[in-house]
């Protein structure tokens, strides 16, 4: 058993603990597929959720994924946390640290939010469900899982188009290419890069059509309107499309073979077409189902002890 005390990066994991991690989500997937989803494994452990950002996806499999292990799990959204009267961020972590569970999942606005938190909060791995623009290492590792089950991702070559300025899963698997032997070509408008991408050393091209040859995944991503600012804009959504929008024509010309995947939420009509959303390259729901097989590994890891048999 592979003990951690946090996960708030791909950046902080080597390559033995991400195989770790996947061996154990491929290991767990059955038990979402059984008549009785549900294992002891995390029996006796409590696990707190406390999302200061919407999510639908993350969220619900981080929830899921306790109560399948059984553990006992708490749900705080910004909405309903003393924050909205004015409570500090560390009052708040401290709190419920206070009321010592095992697991701490935080999503946030802002960058470092988990290992900020992780100084002044003793007793509790804390989780780093996404934060700001930095990462998101579960949905990497959802993703890892996902090309696994695909027949693997190494030597592979995976396509990330979209809002990379403000993508905190293009960011992770920016650090997970190198380690886990796959490459990454980024797809973007200018206003859509960040600032010095050229540091990891991937393929940047501002051309579509043109990356879409020796792609074997075609990665898209939602254009975050609640992130931009007028310096990191595009003309409009129907340009946007015809640009970077993911079709049909585009699909084909990938070859047979290239998977498409989201992180969601999709924007059908924009970033991704439905006919292709819904074709059958397309691993957008088995990276759901994954995701909670993934987050199932995670706590596991964290927790730090099987507790039974799964």
């Amino acid at each position: 058993m592979m003990k951690l005390q946090h996960l708030f990066g791909i950046a902080d994991l080597d390559k033995e603990q991400i195989e770790y991690l996947l061996n154990l989500g491929e290991s767990l997937i059955d038990v979402s597929r059984r008549p009785i989803r549900k294992a002891p494994t995390l029996r006796g452990k409590t696990i707190i959720n406390l999302f200061f950002e919407n999510s639908t996806r993350t969220r619900t499999s981080f929830e899921i994924a306790g109560k399948r292990l059984s553990a006992d799990v708490i749900n705080i959204s910004a909405s309903t946390s003393a924050t909205k009267k004015g409570e500090s961020l560390l009052d708040t972590g401290q709190t419920l640290a206070a009321m010592r569970p095992h697991v701490l999942v935080v999503r946030h606005s802002i960058s470092g939010t988990c290992q900020f938190l992780s100084e002044y909060l003793e007793g509790t791995s804390i989780v780093n469900a996404g934060d700001g623009s930095h990462e998101h290492p579960t949905q990497i590792l959802t993703d890892l899982l996902t090309l696994r089950q695909a027949g693997g991702y190494e030597n592979k070559v995976i396509t990330i188009v979209g809002d990379i300025a403000h993508s905190r899963v293009g960011r992770s698997h920016l650090l997970a290419a190198t380690l886990m032997g796959y490459r990454v070509r980024l797809v973007a408008p200018k206003t859509l890069l960040p600032a010095e991408v050229e540091r990891y050393g991937c393929e940047i091209s501002h051309d579509f059509d043109a990356a879409i040859p020796g792609s074997d995944v075609l990665y898209m991503l939602r254009v975050q309107t609640e992130r931009l600012t007028d310096n990191c804009s595009f003309p409009s959504i129907r340009e946007y499309h015809e640009a970077y929008g993911l079709n049909r024509k585009r699909l084909a010309a990938a070859g047979k073979g290239c998977l498409v995947m989201h992180p969601g939420p999709m924007n059908r009509g924009v970033e991704i077409a439905s006919d292709v959303a819904d074709s059958a390259s397309a691993r957008i729901l088995e990276q759901v189902e994954h995701g909670v097989a993934i987050r199932m590994a995670v706590l596991t890891a964290l927790c730090g002890d099987t507790g039974g048999e799964g």
